[in-house]
């Protein structure tokens, strides 16, 4: 997440492309919304698999996020006019249209303001999170706005461990997710980028960070 908010600021300058990452996570972790003080004490102790869990915190707001058996997507972008929920919806196109390639259909949440007294993510869903037709929440989205320029970001929940998630947030939370088995993590991210081309009509080039990209941003981490 350093590179998304670096990609952002790079954004803003004027120096880097509006950019669509796709990553998961190693070690695995714990993300707090940026506005997000409380949290249970025992999180900073979690283990999985003999692993400790990482606790960070995101530079866009929402509630804490599992970060296992999961999908982190990333979108850095300008020029979006209207309310922050016009901008969700225009970015979230892409997901509701390459899911739909996929066989999955997707829907907006309806959750009012009382998700704010819930610190699990996936708890609730929100008109700017998406839900499959059972209801279940599948992709959590978060923003960061700033000098004309946003940062949206979600998790689309994958494959969780009941056990890992029901530790974390308690047994009651986790709901499974039912997607076909045939969708491997790379079919997803290809049906997505391609989603992602037709909704922002543009041609996107995949590569990866380069050298001096790297060296970049590890200088400015404090």
């Amino acid at each position: 997440m350093a590179i998304d908010r670096w990609l952002l600021e790079q954004h803003q300058s004027g120096k880097h492309p509006p950019t669509l990452r796709f990553y998961t996570w190693s070690p695995l972790a714990i993300s707090l919304g940026y506005h997000q003080r409380q949290y249970p004490e025992y999180w900073q102790h979690l283990t999985w698999q003999g692993q400790k869990l990482d606790l960070v915190r995101r530079p866009t707001g929402g509630r804490a996020v599992l970060h296992q058996g999961d999908l982190t997507y990333a979108v850095i972008t300008s020029g979006l006019m209207g309310s922050r929920l016009d901008a969700y919806q225009k970015i979230c196109e892409f997901l509701i249209q390459g899911w739909r390639s996929l066989g999955v259909e997707l829907r907006y949440g309806t959750a009012g303001r009382g998700y704010i007294h819930n610190p699990n993510c996936f708890g609730t869903a929100t008109g700017a999170d998406l839900v499959l037709p059972d209801g279940n929440k599948l992709i959590g989205s978060a923003q960061l706005r700033g000098a004309g320029a946003i940062l949206q970001h979600g998790s689309i929940r994958l494959r969780p461990d009941a056990a890992l998630f029901a530790q974390v947030f308690g047994s009651e939370s986790f709901t499974n997710v039912q997607l076909p088995q045939s969708l491997s993590v790379e079919k997803i991210i290809a049906a997505l980028i391609a989603a992602a081309s037709n909704c922002f009509a543009m041609q996107i080039e995949v590569q990866p960070l380069s050298q001096s990209e790297w060296e970049a941003i590890l200088a400015h981490q404090p």
